[in-house]
């Protein structure tokens, strides 16, 4: 069994496990919990109805976090000839084709998000062992393969807070929504707008609710319950 920090256990006393708290109570209750030696990510874990094994039912997308991570994003962008020139000048931290490829399909994704024009989808699709099982891999449904002229749009939005989810095969979203460090209105903007986007790529094949269970953690802390309802009552400010 995983023996637990001595935080995490003197945090786990202040939850009560039987009780789903409101957001505002949840992100209060975390922030008052024993802090780790570093700005912990606050992450929104929520368990849906849809089941993995039905195509028309996986859920994958994307949202703007008005407030960002709380981290500088490295964004690489897949783009050669004049879409590189762009990509470059548009602030682009990572940019090129062979180059780029022959380097990740040596092990290196010291990168955060990946975009790609779409003559270089089929150059990068042997990537997709390496890239998609960290959610990496471009894709045309998450915006993240763009026109060349579209490339700045997209580097300026990857860098502000764009977070991409996709539902794992045990029906679970898992998503960063900002830092510790980070006010509650700042982790409520950001959380209100995850969960807008979520409702909102809901597949027409799920049946009841969307949303079975949610948790809100830190990356050293216990989860804390969420109350459905508050959590979906939440508005997009």
């Amino acid at each position: 069994m995983r023996k637990r920090s001595k935080n995490y256990q003197e945090a786990s006393k202040a939850i009560d496990l039987s009780t789903a708290y409101g957001l505002e109570e949840a992100i209060n209750l975390l922030k008052e919990l024993p802090a780790a030696k570093f700005d912990e990510t606050v992450e929104l874990h929520l368990r849906t109805n849809a089941d993995p094994r039905q195509a028309d039912q996986m859920m994958r997308g994307v949202s703007m976090l008005p407030n960002g991570l709380g981290k500088t994003i490295q964004v690489l962008v897949f783009a050669n000839g004049e879409a590189g020139t762009i990509a470059e000048g548009a602030g682009a931290d990572y940019v090129g084709d062979d180059d780029l490829i022959n380097k990740i399909e040596g092990g290196w994704v010291d990168f955060d998000v990946s975009l790609a024009t779409p003559n270089m989808m089929s150059k990068i699709g042997r990537l997709g062992r390496v890239l998609g099982r960290r959610g990496l891999m471009p894709n045309p449904r998450t915006g993240t393969v763009v026109q060349a002229q579209d490339l700045p749009r997209a580097i300026e939005e990857a860098k502000q807070g764009r977070v991409e989810y996709r539902m794992d095969r045990t029906a679970l979203i898992h998503v960063p929504v900002g830092k510790i460090s980070f006010s509650q209105e700042q982790l409520l903007g950001n959380i209100a707008s995850m969960v807008d986007a979520v409702v909102k790529s809901r597949p027409a094949g799920i049946k009841g609710n969307l949303v079975k269970t949610a948790y809100l953690t830190s990356t050293m802390g216990p989860s804390i319950k969420l109350d459905i309802n508050a959590l979906l009552s939440v508005k997009v400010e």
